[in-house]
C-alpha cells in the first residue's frame, strides 16, 4: 500500500491559523485568515472559507461549508453589504454533515447545527441553540439562547425568536403578505416575533409580522394570521384562544 502525505490531501493557507490538537480530515479547504481554536476536528471534504473564526473544541463534520458568500439572483430584492464581518462560532458548537453557514453572521457557544442545516447572512444565534437537520435560517434573523428548532422548520428573512423558545418540525414563517407583487411590500414586508418562551406546534404557519407572546403555546397545525397573547394556547386556521397555560409549564420553572 502506498502512503499518502497529508499535505497532498488537504490545502491549508499560510496565514490561516491552526490551534494545537486540532484534526484535519481528508480533503479539507481552509482559506486565508481562518482561525480554528484549540481542540477541534474538522471531518472529510469541509471547506472554511476565508476570516472564519472557529472556538475552542468546535468540531465540523464532512462536507460542511462554512463562511460562503453570498450571491443573490440578479432579479433578488435583498440587498447584501458589499462587506461583511467574518462567520464567528462559539466554543464547543458542532456543525453537521453538509451543513451550509454563511459569512457575516454569528453562532454561539455549545450549538447544534444540524445535517444539510442551511444558515444564511447577517443571522445572530445565541448560546446552547439546536438548530436541527435540513432547517433553513434566512437573512438578517436573531434567534435567542437555549431556541430549539426542529426538524425541516423554515424561518424566514426578518424574523426575532427569543430565547427558550421551542421551535417544532416543519413549522413555517412567512414575511411578505403581497407574494412580490406591488411596491408595497417592501414597506410592510416582515418576518415573526416569537417572544422569550414560547412554543410552536408542528406544521403551523407563521404569517408576516405576526407577534406571539411570551409563553404562549400555537397548537400543531394552526396558521397564525393574528397576535397571540402571552402565555395562551391558540389552535386552529385562524388560530384562536382556547386556554391560559400553566405556569409550570413556562421557561424555567
Amino acid at each position: 500500500m502506498t502512503s499518502v502525505s497529508t499535505s497532498e490531501v488537504r490545502w491549508v493557507h499560510p496565514s490561516a491559523e491552526i490551534g494545537e490538537g486540532c484534526t484535519l480530515g481528508y480533503g479539507v479547504v481552509i482559506e486565508a485568515g481562518a482561525r480554528l481554536g484549540a481542540g477541534c476536528s474538522v471531518g472529510h471534504h469541509a471547506v472554511i472559507h476565508a476570516g472564519v473564526q472557529l472556538g475552542a473544541g468546535c468540531r465540523v463534520e464532512d462536507h460542511a461549508v462554512l463562511g460562503r458568500q453570498p450571491r443573490p439572483a440578479p432579479t433578488s430584492t435583498v440587498t447584501v453589504p458589499k462587506a461583511l464581518p467574518p462567520l464567528l462560532i462559539g466554543d464547543e458548537t458542532s456543525i453537521g454533515t453538509g451543513a451550509v453557514i454563511y459569512t457575516g453572521s454569528t453562532v454561539g457557544r455549545q450549538c447544534l447545527i444540524g445535517d444539510l442545516a442551511f444558515v444564511r447572512e447577517q443571522v445572530q444565534i445565541g448560546d446552547r441553540v439546536i438548530v436541527g437537520t435540513h432547517v433553513t435560517v434566512e437573512n438578517t434573523v436573531s434567534i435567542g439562547d437555549n431556541v430549539k428548532i426542529q426538524t425541516g422548520a423554515y424561518i424566514t428573512a426578518w424574523t426575532t425568536v427569543e430565547a427558550d423558545c421551542f421551535i417544532a418540525p416543519c413549522v413555517v414563517t412567512t414575511n411578505d403578505n403581497y407574494m412580490g407583487r406591488t411596491q408595497r411590500r417592501f414597506a410592510e414586508r416582515g418576518g415573526a416575533l416569537i417572544r422569550r418562551g414560547a412554543r410552536i406546534g408542528a406544521n403551523v404557519t407563521l404569517l408576516p409580522n405576526v407577534e406571539v407572546g411570551a409563553e404562549a403555546f400555537v397548537a400543531a397545525g394552526s396558521v397564525v394570521s393574528r397576535p397571540v397573547p402571552a402565555a395562551t394556547l391558540v389552535m386552529g386556521s385562524p388560530a384562536r384562544p382556547r386556554r391560559a397555560v400553566p405556569e409550570d409549564e413556562w421557561a424555567g420553572q
